[in-house]
């Protein structure tokens, strides 16, 4: 790549966020960097609970398999009291659905999901320059200028666009001058620790609660031998990270002579932050996951809500670059902020609940698994548009099983995947609709999709044989739906179905007829 030309993003920080914005950018074919402090990636366990929907959006983003590969379902939790220990169902099993595809959170240490998102990158053609640290940020009305330190010394780096998300202590954000609103409670300290570990089962995740909110925990990470182990401190107690203190410790804890710590392989001492960004970025610098937000460990939602962000973000960036208008990327922070605060008072809630020994606390349902978040009634989703009996403007758009005109079995998510927005036609009149919307050539693209009526401009013609458009979208009439890239409903239409569609893509898309001056590679789909 040619450094002296201006990038369309720079990436600071490349841990799931980051990185899944990387890999967004980089399949729709932007120039882009993304630099990491650190001089090897992240070799902790820390965030290890993959939600539904982001294991929906890694599938989309081609990261998928390798973490399906690296993780399990959770176990039960096993909690020991005195002799005894109750088995507790933290989360329900289910079975994967026509809708539904991931219904249950996925266990798998935080260092197999970076290895995952990085080899994804790199397949797309870039690498995490690791080692590299933002040194200080400028901009002006058309480019950010980046210092930063790495291996060769002092870089000037020029982009369009600079995305910080390089965590709680955001270099980014503090250049920006952003607040970080919230609390940190010194006194309230965990230890983390991943080690292998003898004389304890590996079939439960198995929690030793004590009175004060203490308690000492052990999950079993898949496929080794490794526990990932938890301790919450007393206020006024030191934290101890050698072998055969931990040893000590845990023994003492869970009066279990047997358990045996060894080869220990990452340690830390985590504090509880509750805080979100008083903005989500000024100008043309923006903030995502933790930089943005972060979160008590409760309910597994921080790296999640993260790479939703990077998710939401990613496709917004490529569209304006194309020649959508700017005003585009200041809906990132109104769809997104409230998200992170809702969240933030949910994982708080769980937390605080652990701390009373509270057994509902433990559980874990829809609200955790991130299927049921909308943008409803934001700047993309007015509350007074369309919908259908099932679905409104800014839900996520639900998978199907559809038929295609040889027989085939389609899911709908297949036709999903990718840098595009998709069109789906339901009914008659829908079709017709669909063949007479026009589609800016700049910028994401669109893929027509027909059900129960065939379209001359489709791109696929297909049956809801087993009802499911009917049943879980609530298609009942003529009904087209636009979906974002992102797998969120940008528009419903039923009444004026050609008219009011071409006016929600003018809010999404560059001028028809407009060339775009972003960038020689802005907007090419893959």
């Amino acid at each position: 790549m040619n450094h002296s030309q201006p990038l369309d993003v720079l990436i600071v920080g490349a841990g799931p966020t980051g990185t899944a914005l990387a890999i967004d950018l980089a399949r729709r074919s932007l120039g882009i960097r993304i630099v990491n402090k650190s001089d090897h990636a992240f070799d902790g366990s820390r965030a290890k609970g993959i939600q539904p929907r982001s294991l929906e959006v890694l599938e989309d983003l081609g990261a998928l398999d390798s973490v399906l590969a690296g993780g399990s379902v959770y176990p039960l939790l096993g909690i020991h009291l005195g002799p005894l220990a109750a088995p507790w169902r933290m989360m329900r099993n289910r079975q994967p659905s026509a809708d539904v595809p991931f219904p249950n959170t996925w266990l798998i240490p935080q260092y197999r999901t970076d290895r995952a998102l990085h080899d994804r990158l790199e397949q797309l053609g870039h690498r995490v320059e690791f080692a590299t640290e933002l040194v200080e940020l400028t901009q002006d009305t058309d480019l950010v200028t980046a210092r930063v330190a790495g291996p060769a010394g002092i870089e000037e780096i020029t982009a369009r666009y600079v995305v910080g998300a390089d965590g709680g202590s955001s270099t980014v954000r503090k250049q920006l001058g952003i607040g970080f609103t919230g609390s940190t409670d010194e006194q309230d300290r965990m230890i983390i620790v991943d080690a292998v570990t003898t004389g304890l089962s590996r079939d439960r995740w198995h929690m030793w609660p004590r009175p004060g909110g203490r308690f000492t925990g052990a999950c079993p990470l898949p496929h080794g031998d490794l526990f990932q182990w938890m301790i919450r401190l007393a206020p006024d107690e030191e934290p101890v990270l050698d072998e055969a203190r931990l040893n000590e410790r845990i023994r003492s804890a869970t009066g279990n002579r047997r358990i045996t710590l060894s080869d220990i392989r990452w340690t830390s001492v985590f504090r509880p932050n509750i805080r979100l960004a008083e903005s989500y970025g000024r100008g043309r610098v923006f903030l995502a996951g933790d930089a943005a937000h972060v979160h008590t460990p409760a309910g597994a939602q921080g790296l999640n809500t993260g790479i939703q962000d990077a998710y939401n973000l990613g496709w917004k960036l490529a569209q304006v670059l194309a020649g959508a208008d700017p005003a585009l990327l200041d809906t990132y922070e109104a769809e997104r902020m409230p998200i992170a605060a809702e969240v933030l008072g949910l994982s708080t809630k769980k937390y605080d609940g652990i701390a009373k020994l509270d057994p509902s606390s433990l559980k874990r349902g829809k609200d955790e698994q991130q299927l049921a978040l909308t943008y409803f009634g934001g700047p993309l989703a007015p509350a007074d548009s369309d919908r259908t009996r099932a679905l409104r403007v800014g839900d996520r758009a639900p998978d199907a099983v559809l038929t295609s005109r040889d027989g085939q079995r389609v899911r709908l998510f297949d036709v999903f995947r990718g840098p595009h927005f998709t069109a789906l036609a339901h009914g008659r009149r829908a079709a017709h609709a669909l063949d007479r919307l026009e589609w800016p050539t700049a910028g994401a693209q669109v893929k027509r999709i027909a059900v129960g009526s065939p379209a001359e401009r489709a791109d696929h013609v297909l049956t809801d044989s087993a009802g499911t458009l009917g049943q879980v979208h609530g298609l009942t009439e003529d009904t087209l739906l636009l979906v974002r890239p992102d797998g969120y409903i940008g528009h419903i239409a039923t009444g004026d179905i050609l008219t009011s569609t071409r006016t929600a893509v003018q809010a999404l898309t560059p001028p028809a007829r407009r060339r775009t001056e972003a960038s020689p590679t802005a907007g090419v789909s893959e």
